[in-house]
């Protein structure tokens, strides 16, 4: 009997060790107390606990956390009511202090977030708080960070999720929106139209400047091509008559010319030709050659 009792003694020694080795895991860490006091915090790794002396008091997980909180009511500067609800990201930087800095310390973040942004919403007029979300967001950043630093919590970011004014503003800001829309495209309309008659007027400058080139060149071709005609008539003239000037011709052969000229000048076309007396003479002596010949 007395070996059993040593036997079984020896299995509960050895099952309240075995049930006193703690292993705390990664970004973790474990609050003891002994005998009701803070003894100690546990950081990653195997621990051993003094069975009915020691104790976990909290589990601290450090990893970054985010909670949403829900819509809080707040009122700007210009007496406008919204519900604005935001998002805070934190970390627990000293487990000591999260584990007795505050009782519930989500509630105490919430209750501090409402208040701060209670606050900064209302130094702000309706138009400033839709247009300034990254100032608020870094105020409330800072303020929440300085106020949670004894606590063992880092505020790391704050957003602000949703801006919800009444919905009389929401339909005054729909509108408002509808008609800036129709404003910029009736500028831009008009714009196009203006741009399009511009490119129409330059295309008919451009199209009258081209036809009177065109007019112009061709008055041009057509005056060189005259003057070239001339010039060759007027060449062959000189030819010719550089050529009869060479040839000597007889005094009754340049008379013969003369008639045959004043007939092609005559032609049927003159009514009246005054012949010169020294060709008449030839003339006469001609038609006798002709009376002759016959």
């Amino acid at each position: 009997m007395k070996l059993i009792f040593i036997f079984a003694l020896i299995i509960i020694l050895l099952l309240v060790l075995i049930t006193n080795i703690k292993i705390v895991p990664q970004t973790h860490a474990f609050i003891i107390e002994r005998l009701g006091g803070y003894h100690s915090t546990w950081q990653v790794g195997m621990h051993f606990k003094l069975p009915f002396i020691d104790r976990i008091a909290k589990r601290v997980d450090l990893k970054e956390q985010v909670v949403d909180f829900a819509p809080q009511a707040v009122i700007t500067e210009d007496n406008v009511t919204m519900q604005i609800d935001t998002v805070v990201y934190y970390q627990i930087t000293d487990p000591k202090m999260y584990a007795y800095g505050v009782e519930k310390p989500m509630m105490a973040i919430e209750n501090l977030t409402a208040t701060t942004l209670r606050n900064i919403i209302g130094d702000l007029e309706l138009d400033e708080t839709l247009t300034s979300r990254d100032t608020v967001n870094t105020q409330m950043r800072s303020i929440l960070d300085e106020a949670t630093d004894p606590w063992g919590i880092k505020i790391n970011r704050v957003e602000l999720k949703n801006i919800m004014p009444p919905h009389e503003i929401q339909d005054a800001m729909e509108r408002q929106m509808k008609a800036e829309r129709e404003r910029r495209e009736s500028i831009l309309k008009a714009e196009g139209e203006k741009k399009s008659a511009i490119l129409i007027a330059e295309g008919e400058k451009e199209s009258a400047i081209l036809r009177a080139e065109a007019k112009k060149q061709a008055a041009i071709r057509e005056a060189e091509g005259n003057a070239e005609a001339i010039i060759t008539v007027q060449t062959a003239v000189a030819e010719g008559i550089r050529r009869i000037n060479e040839a000597a011709p007889s005094k009754e052969y340049l008379t013969i010319k003369s008639l045959e000229a004043f007939e092609k000048a005559a032609d049927g076309k003159a009514t009246k030709i005054i012949i010169p007396s020294n060709i008449q003479g030839l003339a006469g002596l001609a038609a006798s050659l002709c009376e002759v010949t016959k």
